[in-house]
């Protein structure tokens, strides 16, 4: 049996909840479950500029949705509280105190002006671009001098000269960094609040947090963390980052993909199992193919199996498991769903031919309200029928009424139509469809006065 693993969700409440977030989220909390230790969710809102409430509330009421409870938060509290990082500025500035007064960070006065000409110059030479160095050296006199002229400083790492950063990454393996190569970055920004590389780094380690998974796109971003918890002698958590989740066509998920946030599939009527069933074989081989429900998932999790290749969505396999999870929910759960009440007939009838709630308008319509007009492929069959068809069938309702079988059988008599030919010009001519639910069922809930005014409709213009 596995250690205890303690994991995180620490999202910005920038945007909207996107897929790739969600992914790492829910991968993080099945490793957690799986283990019995704590899933914690932690708010990143030091960007106070681009942080919102409504973002906030958002995603709190969205992973609720999907089902995703976290041991430790900022609407439930836990012994590391506050978990909202705009409310962590004391901390955060002790810290800062410690690694100034060691020598390990300095104020940088250099303007976004300054920053960027020096990278367009150590990009004409050759060189990859990083922070040249050009205030880790100055004077107290020259730093009274930029602050008399009222600039404000950012806090930047200094970053050791010649060190070698290792670790093993979950998903990736044995990682090896130079810090030759990493220039001093900055660890608090000139408004006093904390960058991410800082401020998510520390958290995790005074969180107890054993195991950071996130997108591979942050795996770069390690090496800086380490030497920063380094300095100020702090625990490491372990690292996995896996594959990044693309559209169809291996591009980063974007807008241009379709929906890409769980509030749009949420919207569309898309279910959270179903949404977490294409999910969970993302980027993760399991020993389950099968749909399973998300309390069956932590059994089934496999962090040793988290892939390091980008990982396709695909509607298509989304929609399939939107119909594996319609298979698995009771009568009541579906009419729900579909605003239909405890119209169990009703339901029965049509919860094999929708996806989503909206397809089961028609199949309403077709019991309840007015059809659509037919589409072109519909009318060529109504067409072909004829107008004696339709005419014989009016009359022999008025005898079967909602009897279907004793309908079809007075038509056949009398038209000397069968198969295709008998049942297909019924169908559209009651559902305005070329396919849908079985006609027998569906006829007996249709009101027969309302099957004759169908059939005579299409009598006097087929």
């Amino acid at each position: 049996m596995s250690l205890p693993v303690v994991t995180r969700f620490a999202p910005s409440p920038t945007g909207a909840l996107h897929l790739g977030n969600v992914r790492t989220a829910f991968f993080s909390y099945l490793w957690a479950r799986m283990t019995g230790g704590r899933f914690i969710l932690r708010i990143e809102d030091t960007d106070v500029d681009r942080s919102e409430q409504r973002f906030r509330d958002a995603l709190i009421a969205e992973l609720r949705w999907l089902g995703l409870d976290w041991d430790e938060g900022p609407d439930i509290g836990g012994p590391n509280a506050p978990y909202s990082q705009a409310e962590r500025g004391a901390f955060y500035r002790g810290l800062f105190a410690q690694l100034e007064a060691e020598g390990r960070c300095y104020p940088c006065y250099c303007s976004a002006e300054d920053l960027e000409l020096s990278r367009k110059l150590q990009r004409m030479a050759g060189k990859p671009p990083r922070y040249a160095g050009t205030c880790r050296s100055l004077s107290r006199a020259e730093r009274a001098e930029r602050e008399a002229r009222g600039l404000r400083p950012t806090l930047r790492f200094a970053v050791p000269a010649d060190a070698v950063i290792e670790f093993v990454d979950s998903v990736h393996g044995p990682q090896r960094f130079q810090s030759d190569d990493i220039g001093d970055f900055i660890v608090r920004r000139d408004d006093g609040s904390s960058s991410f590389f800082f401020c998510n780094a520390v958290d995790d380690s005074v969180m107890d947090v054993t195991q950071v998974l996130r997108g591979d796109d942050h795996l770069t971003n390690t090496p800086r963390q380490l030497m920063v918890l380094d300095a100020l002698g702090m625990r490491r958590p372990g690292y996995g980052h896996v594959g990044l989740l693309v559209g169809a066509d291996g591009a980063p998920l974007s807008k241009r993909h379709g929906s890409t946030s769980v509030n749009e599939f949420r919207t569309r009527g898309f279910l959270s199992a179903a949404l977490l069933n294409h999910l969970f074989h993302l980027g993760h081989t399991s020993d389950a193919e099968a749909w399973l429900s998300v309390a069956e998932m932590p059994a089934h999790f496999r962090p040793e199996h988290l892939g390091r290749a980008a990982a396709r969505f695909d509607e298509s396999q989304l929609t399939h498991w939107q119909k594996e999870t319609l298979a698995h929910m009771s009568t009541a759960e579906i009419g729900s769903w579909l605003g239909l009440g405890d119209n169990a007939e009703l339901i029965e009838l049509v919860r094999h031919n929708v996806v989503l709630p909206a397809d089961a308008g028609v199949w309403v319509a077709a019991v309840r309200g007015e059809l659509p007009p037919l589409g072109d492929d519909e009318r060529r069959v109504v067409e072909a029928a004829g107008r004696e068809f339709f005419t014989a069938a009016a009359a022999a309702t008025v005898e079967a009424g909602t009897d279907f079988k004793q309908l079809t059988k007075l038509l056949k008599e009398r038209t000397g139509r069968k198969g295709a030919d008998l049942f297909m010009p019924l169908r559209v001519a009651l559902t305005g469809q070329l396919h849908g639910p079985e006609l027998a069922p569906l006829f007996k809930l249709i009101q027969p006065e309302m099957a004759r005014r169908r059939f005579e409709l299409h009598a006097q213009n087929p």
